[in-house]
């Protein structure tokens, strides 16, 4: 079984924002695979289905970005998930808009869901699908960057990058992490670094 879930912060005034950019994967995987989010329990909206014939938990956390930890811990204990079957969906300032890439573990790079994750599942060892959202524009404070839409010229490629992290997902579950990386971490046909 693996647990899919998508950072963001629930609200209608976060909704089309940056930093929500993970909740937009996890709704065009539930669309997708068919997989309702029609639970609300640990703390986190959350629907199980199947993909490529495995089980898969699809979860948006209700805890706000910084305490994201606390939906994922308690999902991962109630539904008995092992870290290395978790995958996080997530945005990235040193992203530019449209790319994606996959990572098997690591720090949190600064981004306050992930370091919430890491604090209370007490692992780096999950899987992460970064969703470049690029820096923002001269000096414009990265905190309220992200709180905000998607400019009319992103997004299209944003737009991209949510199907493509989705695939990604796809490919995960099917392929494993490993291979997946090789096949979305590309640039001009080089691979990079995750």
């Amino acid at each position: 079984m693996y647990l899919v879930v998508g950072l963001g912060n629930p609200g209608v005034e976060y909704e089309r924002t940056r930093h929500n950019v993970g909740f937009m994967v996890i709704d065009k995987l539930s669309q997708v695979h068919g997989i309702k989010l029609s639970m609300k329990s640990h703390s986190a909206r959350w629907g199980q289905g199947k993909v490529d014939s495995e089980t898969v938990l699809l979860a948006e956390p209700m805890t706000y970005m910084n305490e994201s930890g606390v939906a994922v811990k308690a999902l991962l204990k109630d539904k008995n998930v092992a870290p290395e079957h978790l995958i996080v969906i997530y945005d990235d300032l040193d992203l530019e808009p449209g790319r994606i890439r996959v990572r098997v573990d690591g720090g949190s790079g600064g981004h306050k869901g992930i370091k919430s994750i890491i604090s209370q599942i007490g692992t780096e060892g999950f899987i992460r699908i970064r969703v470049g959202i690029g820096r923002p524009p001269g000096r414009q404070d990265p905190a309220d960057y992200v709180l905000m839409p998607f400019s009319k010229d992103q997004r299209e490629e944003i737009n991209f990058a949510i199907v493509k992290a989705a695939d990604a997902v796809d490919y995960i579950i099917a392929n494993g992490a490993e291979r997946a990386m090789n096949e979305f971490n590309r640039k001009n046909g080089e691979i990079e670094q995750p």
